[in-house]
């Protein structure tokens, strides 16, 4: 590839995290189904929040995880997304300028607040997620900067965008943006339940326009409908030109064409909290594919975030990932 100003350009919803423990019971009293991520409104936001225990606030979101981890690694990021003039707008920015991620995006001077994702953390480390997107719907085409798409090496987004129909659009021109530089595209597929409400479309996206797909085991079995991961992988190397599937303590497995690379989940003391796994794996493997690692190579890097990062309470790393190496 020529050279580029960034290594990964991210394009997601921009979201402080709010990070509590709770009990199944907190879950059964407000209706949240373990595991998953429920969008909601600001009213119910306000309700949750306030019966939630004490939390931590970091700026989040899945693709600034991401983004936080390619610093983390000693890369170059960029990232694209929509906060409000307000305080959490204020942290999601600061936090992403403080660890070396370009962000420039300007905020929005009315209308909703920034998001946020109220996370409850249960003991056996599984995290509920309630979204409320606010600020993160004004993303839109004019958002996106052809020359900044056309300085990174890899644009990657979340599937998450695909719940906004701006962001969807402002997706979509930077993918076009990226290919008429001769530069790549990503995208990870966010939750089984994002792929069941956008299954077609994302099919259509990996076939014709993504070069990398992300995707856990949940999700992949799920975009093609099937009932076993190795159906799954077959489905998706017909599909998609490289893709990188997730197996929790199984750890990764790799295509592209008839290469397969299976690579272990590296070893972690205790699982703590899963919120963030998925996205520094992408981090790791982002940065190997563009420092030139064969792709073995850059799943291990993937399965070395990941680990980090189940390691303690929180999405962005406590040690800096580049040590770890």
């Amino acid at each position: 590839m020529t050279s580029a100003a960034f290594d990964v350009l991210g394009i997601g919803n921009a979201i402080v995290d709010v990070i509590s423990r709770a009990d199944d019971a907190f879950l059964d009293q407000h209706a949240l189904t373990k595991g998953s991520m429920m969008l909601i409104d600001e009213a119910r936001a306000e309700k949750l929040y306030a019966a939630m225990g004490s939390a931590v606030e970091v700026s989040g979101g899945s693709c600034g995880n991401t983004m936080a981890g390619v610093a983390s690694f000693g890369g170059k990021g960029a990232y694209i997304g929509k906060v409000r003039n307000d305080q959490l707008g204020a942290v999601f920015g600061h936090d992403l300028k403080a660890i070396g991620v370009s962000f420039e995006t300007a905020p929005a001077t009315s209308g909703p607040s920034t998001a946020r994702c109220l996370i409850s953390v249960t003991p056996d480390a599984q995290r509920t997620m309630s979204t409320y997107l606010g600020a993160c719907t004004g993303l839109g085409p004019d958002d996106i900067d052809p020359k900044l798409v056309a300085a990174a090496q890899v644009t990657y987004v979340e599937g998450y965008l695909w719940d906004a129909p701006e962001a969807k659009k402002a997706v979509l021109k930077a993918f076009d943006a990226a290919h008429a530089a001769g530069r790549l595209v990503s995208i990870t597929l966010s939750d089984s339940f994002c792929v069941g409400r956008y299954r077609e479309e994302f099919r259509a996206l990996i076939r014709d326009k993504v070069d990398i797909l992300f995707g856990n085991e949940a999700e992949i079995t799920s975009l093609y409908e099937v009932d076993s991961f190795e159906k799954a992988l077959e489905a998706a190397r017909a599909e998609a030109k490289i893709a990188a599937l997730t197996r929790s303590e199984k750890g990764s497995v790799v295509i592209k064409g008839s290469e397969t690379h299976a690579v272990p989940a590296a070893p972690v003391a205790k699982v703590v909290d899963t919120t963030g796994a998925g996205d520094l794996y992408a981090a790791g493997f982002l940065y190997g594919f563009t420092h030139g690692k064969p792709l073995a190579e850059c799943a291990r890097l993937g399965g070395i975030a990941a680990a980090e990062i189940i390691s303690h309470v929180g999405a962005r790393p406590e040690t800096p990932l580049e040590r770890l190496v």
